[in-house]
């Protein structure tokens, strides 16, 4: 059965990390063959390799490599006796390789001005956008390809999408739905980078605020833009952030941002 590739096909092609399990050994008694394959994604799984503790300790090992992000494959022993509480009595060794996409997902939150140049720039570039804002109108007629638009009412109920690889960006008409979305992210607490366009005096606004409720201020970068970017124009900000998001693996750090955005 190829039903693995298929799947394993299709999540590569929307860009879903996931890791495929092979079962690469089996000696004993054991409850699949060498050989059978399984695809497990953060939440979800395609296929078996037999089920019980064997597959649940091979999933979380595979979802734990997902959520390491730049791991590379691993090889794990699983003696199915005591230890795993199966009475099959043979010895599986099971090869995780994992599968993430290499473009930086960006999640966007904005359609001014700014957010238009940000996904100009971006065009082209090994970075996905998800690109969120209320208003219907305020998105160009063309989209890039690798932008997808979402127009809703609910912008926080988006940063639940946010992983560990994402790269949140808030930048939309409104100072207080960029604290609400800011607040929700600090929350949520999964992601690679956040940053909301602003001068030092709103971040130290939002800063206080954020600290009243015992929120790590320390991860929110604002004023955004990679170093020794003076410009306020839109395109120039955009470019400044660019330059952050492609050369950045860590948010930096609050004190090395010199310049203010335009807000």
């Amino acid at each position: 059965m190829n039903d693995w590739l298929d799947v394993l096909t299709d999540l590569r092609a929307s860009e879903t990390p996931c890791v495929l399990i092979t079962v690469t050994e089996a000696k004993g008694s054991t409850p699949r063959e060498a050989g059978t394959k399984m695809v497990v994604t953060a939440d979800k799984q395609f296929g078996t390799i037999g089920g019980g503790a064997l597959e649940f300790e091979s999933v979380a090992a595979a979802r734990k490599l997902l959520s390491a992000a730049t791991a590379g494959p691993q090889t794990k022993d699983y003696p199915l006796g005591p230890a795993l509480a199966q009475c099959c009595g043979g010895h599986v060794t099971v090869l995780l390789e994992p599968f993430t996409t290499q473009r930086k997902k960006v999640l966007l939150f904005g359609a001014g001005h700014v957010g238009r140049e940000v996904v100009k720039v971006l065009d082209g570039l090994p970075v996905g956008v998800t690109w969120v804002d209320e208003r219907a109108d305020e998105f160009p007629a063309d989209i890039p390809q690798n932008c997808k638009k979402i127009v809703t009412t609910r912008l926080t109920d988006k940063i639940k999408d946010a992983t560990d690889a994402t790269y949140i960006v808030v930048m939309t008409h409104n100072h207080a739905l960029d604290f609400e979305i800011v607040k929700a992210a600090l929350e949520h607490g999964t992601f690679a980078y956040l940053g909301m366009i602003g001068s030092k005096t709103k971040s130290a606004r939002f800063r206080k605020r954020l600290q009243t409720l015992k929120l790590d201020t320390q991860r929110l970068v604002c004023p955004i833009g990679i170093k020794g970017v003076m410009g306020k124009h839109p395109r120039e900000i955009a470019i400044a952030l660019a330059a952050e998001l492609l050369t950045r693996g860590l948010t930096p750090c609050v004190e090395e941002q010199q310049e203010e955005n335009a807000a």
